[in-house]
């Protein structure tokens, strides 16, 4: 022990203490009524970074000047509130915690806990007052890590203190998923912000969490301020907070999955609403293999098979299409290219003639499995008008001097009220001339005399002319000039 020269009165007692308090981890600081420090151990010194009595001060004021203590929430103690001199003036007080570190320090160095101690020999006035210092810094600092690492948590989390079921501890996350401040959580008991209210397991919740076991994963719904909640997953691990057993939950948020998978099965009905209605025979084949899964009303219309013969079949199983081998070409373009559009197929129905169709397909995802939607058009009555017009047109161009203009006009439109329309092309000013000149009925020879060319140049822009609008004969020419309002006066 290393001491101050103590006054002859106090010898005896002093070299008791000093015997009592040499071997001593704790650190004591001896100081008289007067403000002298009399006496201290290797321990406090220890605690306060000095080697010898002088450097820790003579007095209480020596102390105050050559330390600076601060309480944990960094607020800087005035000299009044130092623990010597509350013991001085004869102030009891409990444990005080404060970080201490020499004055010319910014940073504290170490955190101590202080409590006094009254010595009185005679039954009189006090004799001795001894400081009792216990260094906590390893557990403080233990305890600001673990503060820091829970704070900086992005997962959300909560420490239920388990002696009195209070919230000790909320950190940011755990804000941010219940919407309101940690200051309205923390000191909240769990009956008030019960979130093991709705779980399930919850007789195994209730039972882990009084025996201060682990809680394992389960399903909550997290009581929110507004009234509603929030699906979450929780789980509990007992812990220790300044010596207190606790319970630190943590959180993931399922409430986006949950809305996610509203989302999906109000999507899902709504496309198995538009599906069932459309007006469009439609299918549903999955890949590989194009089994058929699912029909629509109108497809079962279409064909005449009920949707049991037609599901878990492909085409060819049920002769569904009148050409397999086109129906093998487009479902291998389908499956290269995620889609086709508009070809021409012919179906079988379960009774009755082929039908003729226009067909749309696109790979589509259905619940992971990858599938193909097919969208059937029947233009069986349309292809026959098509059909009909046209053999009524080469009939009437075979004598073409004649054929009325309005006529013509009249056909046309007849045509063009199904017919898909487009601009005209780029067509030369030439091959216009040709084009007009055919919708007036004139033949090669006709508008070689009319345009002063040779009947080789008038073929050559015939068949040029033909390539670019995607017909073969002049009465669709005739057609497609019509519809695109050429050749009309």
């Amino acid at each position: 022990m290393t001491h101050m020269q103590p006054h002859p009165s106090h010898a005896p007692t002093l070299r008791h203490l000093e015997q009592l308090i040499a071997g001593l981890t704790v650190g004591v600081i001896l100081v008289d009524p007067s403000g002298a420090i009399i006496g201290t151990n290797e321990a406090a010194l220890a605690m306060h970074g000095v080697q010898t009595a002088e450097e820790l001060g003579a007095t209480a004021d020596n102390y105050c000047q050559r330390f600076c203590l601060r309480y944990r929430n960094h607020q800087r103690l005035a000299r009044r509130d130092y623990p010597i001199m509350r013991m001085l003036a004869g102030e009891n007080f409990p444990d005080v915690v404060v970080d201490v570190a020499p004055v010319d320090t910014p940073e504290p160095r170490w955190t101590h806990m202080v409590h006094d101690v009254v010595m009185d020999v005679d039954g009189g006035e006090p004799d001795y007052l001894a400081l009792v210092i216990q260094d906590v810094s390893e557990r403080y600092d233990a305890e600001a890590r673990f503060e820091a690492m829970f704070q900086a948590n992005p997962a959300p989390a909560l420490i239920l203190r388990l002696s009195d079921q209070r919230f000790v501890r909320a950190n940011a996350g755990f804000a941010e998923l219940c919407g309101c401040p940690r200051e309205a959580i923390e000191g909240r008991h769990l009956r008030d912000l019960d979130i093991l209210a709705q779980t399930d397991r919850s007789a195994l919740v209730a039972e882990r969490l009084q025996e201060g076991a682990t809680i394992p994963q389960v399903e909550a719904e997290l009581p929110l301020p507004d009234g509603s909640s929030r699906l979450v997953i929780l789980a509990g691990q007992p812990i220790e907070v300044a010596d207190q057993r606790c319970m630190l939950f943590t959180f993931a948020d399922l409430e986006p999955r949950r809305l996610a998978e509203r989302a999906l099965v109000s999507s899902e009905h709504r496309a198995a609403t538009m599906f069932r209605l459309a007006p469009g025979g439609m299918v549903v084949t999955v890949l590989p293999g194009h089994r058929i899964v699912d029909v629509n009303e109108a497809f079962v219309q279409l064909t005449g098979r009920g949707a049991r013969t037609l599901i878990g079949h492909d085409a060819d199983e049920i002769q569904l299409w009148s050409d397999a081998a086109q129906r093998a070409a487009i479902e291998d373009e389908l499956d290269r290219r995620g889609g086709i559009r508009t070809r021409d197929v012919r179906l079988l129905p379960a009774e009755g003639s082929p039908i003729d169709c226009l067909v749309s397909a696109e790979i589509i995802d259905v619940r992971g499995e990858r599938c193909a939607l097919w969208l059937y058009q029947d233009v069986t009555e349309r292809r026959h008008g098509e059909l009909e017009l046209v053999e009524a047109i080469e009939a009437v161009m075979k004598d073409a001097s004649w054929f009325s203009r309005s006529i013509m006009d009249k056909l046309a439109t007849l045509r063009g009220g199904d017919a898909e329309r487009s601009g005209p092309l780029d067509l030369s000013k030439r091959e216009r001339e040709v084009l007009e000149l055919i919708c007036q009925g004139a033949d090669d020879k006709a508008i070689a005399e009319r345009l002063g060319l040779t009947g080789n140049t008038v073929r050559n822009h015939v068949s040029r002319l033909y390539a670019k609008i995607g017909v073969n004969r002049r009465s669709a020419a005739v057609i497609w000039a019509r519809e695109r309002g050429i050749g009309i006066r």
